[in-house]
């Protein structure tokens, strides 16, 4: 019995030390074809179970650094990594957003500037008390509209800190590969 034991175990360990390999293999030419680096991916690539990356922290550690590692470039430009990707994607939508807005604000006072002139020349001009209004209403939008501004900029700001501080405490949770945690 203590022998089929022990083959039974030798089995096993060289099955995994097999997995193991493929798993760093697939690694290796996911990063160097710069193709996706998740663990789903790399399991997927090594042929092997997922949960077999999670039991196995060393190699779940590795990935995971290899995920966030910027990619390296092909033309000699800067490297970047998907995350950083994303995050640009997301700001350049924001500000496509806000750019829009401002756009239409813009539009909307050059039509009523543009309105007023025309009223004026034509010699039917509204009384001063109305003109009065209509500049104080003016500044009132223009105010609110660098206030809407100035509001868009903290809230950037503010998105900018999480992220940093998602990172920070992914950085601190994530495992260190001598065991320790900091």
């Amino acid at each position: 019995m203590n022998n089929n034991t022990n083959g039974i175990a030798a089995a096993r360990q060289a099955h995994s030390t097999r997995c193991r390999q493929r798993v760093l293999a697939a690694l290796e030419q996911a990063v160097h074809l710069g193709t996706e680096v998740s663990i789903s991916a790399i399991a997927r690539r090594a042929g092997v179970d997922r949960s077999f990356l999670y039991r196995h922290s060393d190699l779940h550690a590795a990935v995971l650094l290899k995920a966030a590692e910027p990619t390296t470039a092909k033309a000699g430009g800067p490297s970047v990594s998907r995350p950083s990707l994303v995050a640009d994607l997301a700001n350049a939508h924001d500000r496509i957003t806000r750019l829009s807005r401002e756009n239409a604000q813009f539009r909307q006072r050059l039509s009523e500037h543009l309105g007023e002139q025309v009223w004026r020349e034509s010699g039917l001009g509204a009384p001063d008390n109305v003109d009065r209004l209509h500049r104080r209403v003016t500044e009132l939008e223009q105010q609110t509209a660098e206030q809407h501004r100035q509001l868009s900029e903290r809230d950037d700001e503010l998105d900018a800190a999480r992220a940093a501080n998602r990172e920070l405490m992914t950085r601190l949770n994530r495992p260190h590969p001598d065991g320790c945690n900091h």
